[in-house]
Order: structure tokens, then C-alpha cells, then sequence
């Protein structure tokens, strides 16, 4: 029996240990830890005190089922011992998706119907795993995550932002977006997505062993980035946007000062000359303010950036701020949520248009100015491709921004043999200063 089967047994979703008697001894072992150890031993124990606290955990289950002369066996009840202490310690069912137990997995999602999805890592759809978490457990869950970070879940707030702390097996942590089960039918229990990031470079060497790009587009790609070019990567869902900027941060010449502003922060980049600014959303119950991309872009221009890396610009206000940024003198580099480089120019245009009230000619003439290259990603045979890199001109085109494409995905080709046809020359902007 696999350790997914004994925690499903254990949670009480097949038959075979009584409810009544596995709840008491879960409560009563419960208890008794929290008596015997101090609070603050619980909520970050070292690794020694891990294994002490788990030990006492496996004495008091097997003490448990005794004194009401149950036998369930070993297993189970090692099974069971350890089920708790990922209760007690750390994140419960999640704690058998997440390193060291699982490190193929870079996405989570927990249905508001108790079903337990993942995507494995250089996938792009959802699986179906054998885990079933009771909804008691789900929200303990949840609240051990995003309680510290003075979030909480209820109907008067019911979609929390948060982050997974880092920790020694999975050093990058990771963002949380959870739904109240109120807004989330059928309402079981809350809805909960969770990414993982990796605390290491992603090479553009991983992109081209996946076939998302030839090794020649990267390397012109790579060129322009030395060069200061200003990039917007655009691309849908799960596309491997924020994936591709952090391949490009690469190419960053060594000495740059690079700047680098996210919500929340993904991209980890290999440097010491690199200074990272997180937004955060406004602390409830306090009067701690929001700060936000566009703070973050804002203070970033008067730290004498070499090199902007901005995460998705999802807002007016962001697009804005980035777009100051970079026809003000500042190198950069962004994503943006668009399916074409069409769809780009219209999705710019409402989103600034909401915020500024400014004219669609003038915000087109804005992105024009602001933006060398552009970048589109997509999902061809379930599969990541670069869909084209398109130059920019400067000026408006009968009063449309104009794409001049350079490199573009051959639609005819097959899923085991991507092939991209060069047509143009990707232009090296003015030598960085």
C-alpha cells in the first residue's frame, strides 16, 4: 500500500479503521504534543526537534489504539504517526506534493470539491492525484500557511493572495491564491492553487532541450538582451512567461546593476548585483499600507538600474509605470498577459484607457515608444513554443503600432520536430551606457 492510499485510509475516506476511535486518538495524541511542547517549538521546530516531536508522536499513537485494545498494525499506525506531525508541524496533506516527498511538481490545485490536482514540472495540464483531504484538514491547512501572514479567509474577504514560505527542501516557496467556499461551488471546502518556484537560474539551455526555441533565437535573444533591449513577453496562462524572463535575465552582462520587481517575487537570478523589491497587498486589520508594481517600478528608476526586470504587468497603473520607465532612459524587461501581438495593443489600450483615461492613439504611440521587441509564447501540441519575436517600429503604421516579425513558429510542424523560420534580423539597440 502506497503512502497515498494509508493517508486516504487515515483521513477517513475508505473504510477500515473506525471513525470514532481514529479521531479520539488523533485528538488525544493532538493534545497531548501541544501539552507537553512549548508553541513556539511547534511553529518552527530545527530538524533535531522534528524528529523528537515525531517520535513522541509514533509513542503516543501506539499508546492510543492500546488502551482501547485496538490493532490496527504497524503500518498503519506509522502511517497514521506521521499524518499528525505533518498536522502538527507542517502542511498536513500538502506535505506529500511539496519537496522532499515530491519535487516533480510545479503546480497544485485543491477543487472547492475536495479533488487534489497536479502539473508536473515542463507539463501544461492538470492530473489527477489519489488524495483526498477532508475539508477540516484543508483549512487547518491553509490557515497555517496564510495565518502568519495576517491573511485570512472568510466571506467578507474571499480571495486571499499569499505566498508559501521557503524552506530548506523547497527553497524557492512558492503563491497561493484561495477562493472562500462561499464564491467557490459547490463549497466543500476553500478552492486553493498553489505554484511552486525554484530557487535556481532557469538556463536557456533547459528552454531549447524542451523545444520551446531554437538554439539560434536564443542566442539573438541573448544578444539583445547584452545590448539593452527592451522586451515585453506576452503569452497566455501557463505559458511560461515569467519561465522565459528569467532565462533571458541570464544574458545580462555580469557588471549590470540589475533591479528586479515582482508580485510575488519568482525570478531568482544567479548575482549578487541584483536588488529584488516585492509588492504586497495592504495588511488586514492594520494600517500598513499597500505597495504595489507600479510603486515598486517607481522607486526602481531612482535606484540607478542598469536593468529592470518587472514582473507581470497585470493593471493600467503598472503598464504605466513600466512604460515611463522605459522611455525615460531605463533598459527592461516585463511579461504581460496577451494570446497575439494584436491582442497585446488592444489589451494595453483597455487596461491603460481604465486607469488614465487616455486615447488609444495616444497609449499605442506610448508602447511603441516604450518597447523594442515583443515576444509571444503559446501552447502548440501541449507543448511550449516560442510563436514569434517581432520588432517594433517607432512610429505608428496607418495609427497602429507595427510588428516586424523576426522569428516565427512554423505552424505545419510536428509535435517531435518544432522548427522556426528566421526572417528578419533581431536589431542590437544603442551600446548599454
Amino acid at each position: 500500500m502506497d503512502i497515498l492510499s494509508l493517508y486516504n485510509q487515515i483521513s477517513g475516506s475508505t473504510t477500515g479503521d473506525p471513525s470514532a476511535e481514529r479521531e479520539a486518538v488523533m485528538n488525544e495524541v493532538i493534545d497531548q504534543v501541544n501539552a507537553e511542547f512549548p508553541a513556539k517549538k511547534l511553529s518552527a521546530p530545527t530538524q533535531a526537534e522534528r524528529a523528537e516531536i515525531q517520535e513522541r508522536v509514533t509513542i503516543l499513537v501506539s499508546a492510543g489504539y492500546r488502551r482501547r485494545n485496538q490493532r490496527p498494525g504497524a503500518q498503519y499506525e506509522e502511517a497514521l504517526a506521521q499524518e499528525l506531525t505533518r498536522r502538527l508541524l507542517g502542511f498536513g496533506f500538502l506535505d506529500l506534493l511539496l519537496p522532499p516527498v515530491r519535487t516533480d511538481i510545479s503546480e497544485i490545485a485543491v477543487y472547492s470539491s475536495g479533488l487534489v490536482q497536479i502539473m508536473r514540472k515542463g507539463a501544461v495540464r492538470f492530473e489527477t492525484v489519489d488524495l483526498r483531504p477532508e475539508p477540516g484538514e484543508i483549512w487547518r491547512v491553509l490557515d497555517r500557511i496564510i495565518g502568519p501572514q495576517n491573511r485570512s479567509l472568510n466571506e467578507a474577504n474571499p480571495v486571499v493572495y499569499a505566498k508559501l514560505p521557503p524552506s530548506p527542501d523547497n527553497p524557492g516557496g512558492g503563491r497561493i491564491t484561495a477562493l472562500h467556499p462561499a464564491i467557490a461551488p459547490p463549497g466543500k471546502n476553500p478552492a486553493i492553487n498553489l505554484r511552486l518556484f525554484e530557487q535556481k537560474p532557469v538556463l536557456p539551455e533547459w528552454l531549447i532541450e524542451r523545444d520551446a526555441a531554437s538554439a539560434e533565437m536564443m542566442a539573438d535573444l541573448g544578444q539583445a538582451m547584452q545590448a539593452g533591449t527592451r522586451i515585453l513577453i506576452c503569452g497566455g496562462t501557463r505559458t511560461g512567461k515569467t519561465t522565459m524572463l528569467s532565462a533571458l535575465s541570464t544574458y545580462l552582462p555580469s557588471a549590470w546593476r540589475i533591479v528586479k520587481i515582482e508580485d510575488p517575487e519568482e525570478i531568482f537570478i544567479d548575482r549578487q548585483t541584483v536588488q529584488s523589491f516585492e509588492a504586497r497587498p495592504k495588511a488586514i486589520g492594520t494600517d500598513v499600507a499597500a505597495v504595489t508594481l507600479a510603486d515598486g517600478v517607481k522607486v526602481a528608476m531612482r535606484l540607478s538600474p542598469d536593468y529592470l526586470i518587472v514582473g507581470e504587468a497585470r493593471s493600467g497603473d503598472a503598464l504605466e509605470a513600466l512604460f515611463s520607465a522605459m522611455t525615460t532612459g531605463h533598459s527592461g524587461a516585463s511579461t504581460f498577459h496577451a494570446e497575439s501581438p494584436r491582442d497585446t495593443v488592444e489589451r494595453v489600450i483597455t487596461e491603460m484607457g481604465m486607469h488614465s483615461q487616455a486615447r488609444p492613439a495616444e497609449i499605442q504611440r506610448t508602447l511603441a515608444s516604450a518597447i523594442d521587441l515583443h515576444l509571444q509564447i503559446g501552447i502548440r501540441h501541449d507543448k511550449r513554443r516560442v510563436i514569434s519575436i517581432s520588432k517594433i517600429a517607432k512610429e505608428l503604421r496607418n495609427g497602429n503600432v507595427f510588428f516586424e516579425t523576426v522569428w516565427r513558429y512554423d505552424e505545419s510542424s510536428t509535435p517531435d520536430n518544432p522548427r522556426w523560420d528566421k526572417v528578419g534580423d533581431i536589431q542590437k539597440g544603442d551600446e548599454h551606457a
